[in-house]
């Protein structure tokens, strides 16, 4: 049976060559977060059991315990969702191959004169998803330890044409030096140029499977009773603890709220599970941490519900003060909010905190807050 072997290197072009050879030899792989505490990657590994680890020196650790994987299985994922537990999303090789294709037809992609450029950690669907996408298509990809705003500019100006970043990445670049830019990993602005393309999709469909809410090619959409589901041959083989993957009919139920027009047009309304609900009124934190980003007085932000005996629940908004010495008020938030969104949107609480928790791609973690 094939091996699944952790991947503890640096984004550049030794990941890529590992990601070859691991496959080369018929084993998939586990990409670690190069830069995570140890105790982080040993929670991971413990988890998803690989059979060894190859580290940025070219030591390969073999590891007890291990767990082989299903022949065709190219890649684990590890995704914690909202509870925090480690859990190993199994991609086939078919899977990363249909999404790999979905994507690059819809944009177009012609290796002879585009480039992919990799900023994204690679133990993140987002930046798996680019590498992925330039090995089945030959076209020239350029993978990054990490994002550097610098460095981003710099390999645009040298011929990169596509990425993918989140919203805090893409403001802190000059996003018209791409081509096109993929945009997800968190709230997405209502408004965007016209090269920048948000989309919608999960680690266990491989990448994006919508993007400014149409499904690509061979994706499938429906929303039951408020949940997204999905179905297509990008979706996951299955999970690594066995757990059920898809529904008998092969839909996977994304645990996400939504709607979809007469059209076919996709809104996503986010985590069922982040939905606030204050006085009876659902408020999704997305757009009001959107909207509060561009508080000048605010360097970052994320929104979440904390229980309330008068209300059920109230908005509470996290926020990272741009100047400590001066940082925003309770008032000047609700006021911004306020003006842009019902009143029941305004957050009744804030918090001001040194950082916000957020996985490797952006997603703030709120579960932690």
């Amino acid at each position: 049976m094939p091996d699944l072997v952790a991947l503890d290197l640096p984004g550049g072009p030794d990941l890529v060559d590992a990601v070859l050879r691991t496959w080369d030899q018929g084993d998939a792989i586990l990409p670690l977060a190069h830069g995570a505490p140890a105790t982080a990657k040993r929670t991971v590994l413990e988890a998803l059991r690989p059979s060894r680890v190859l580290d940025a020196t070219g030591t390969s650790t073999v590891l007890d315990g291990a767990e082989p994987v299903e022949p065709g299985d190219a890649a684990v994922l590890a995704t914690s969702g909202t509870t925090g537990v480690p859990k190993g999303v199994i991609h086939t090789h078919d899977s990363l191959r249909a999404s790999s294709r979905a994507t690059s037809a819809r944009l177009g992609i012609d290796p002879s004169r585009h480039r992919w450029l990799c900023c994204l950690p690679v133990n993140h669907v987002a930046g798996l998803g680019i590498v992925c996408r330039a090995l089945h298509t030959g076209t020239p990809v350029e993978v990054h330890p990490g994002f550097d705003a610098d460095a981003v500019m710099a390999a645009a100006r040298a011929g990169a044409t596509h990425t993918t970043l989140v919203p805090t990445a893409l403001r802190r670049i000059e996003g018209s030096l791409f081509e096109t830019i993929l945009l997800g990993g968190g709230p997405l602005p209502d408004e965007v140029d016209a090269h920048i393309v948000r989309t919608y999709g999960l680690t266990e469909t491989g990448s994006g499977i919508a993007y400014d809410g149409w499904a690509l090619d061979g994706v499938e959409l429906r929303v039951v009773d408020g949940e997204i589901q999905i179905r297509g041959a990008m979706v996951l083989r299955a999970y690594r603890d066995g757990r059920p993957a898809v529904d008998g009919d092969g839909w996977f139920h994304t645990g996400d709220l939504g709607a979809l027009d007469a059209r076919g047009h996709l809104t996503v309304h986010g985590r069922g599970d982040d939905l606030i609900i204050t006085g009876g009124e659902n408020v999704w934190p997305g757009p009001v941490e959107e909207l509060l980003a561009d508080h000048p007085a605010i360097a970052e932000v994320a929104v979440a519900g904390r229980p309330d005996p008068e209300w059920g629940q109230v908005v509470v908004a996290f926020v990272v003060p741009a100047d400590p010495e001066r940082p925003p008020t309770l008032d000047a938030v609700r006021s911004m909010v306020k003006e842009r969104m019902p009143a029941h949107c305004a957050p009744r609480r804030l918090e001001l905190r040194e950082t916000i928790p957020r996985t490797g791609i952006g997603k703030p973690l709120r579960h932690q807050l």
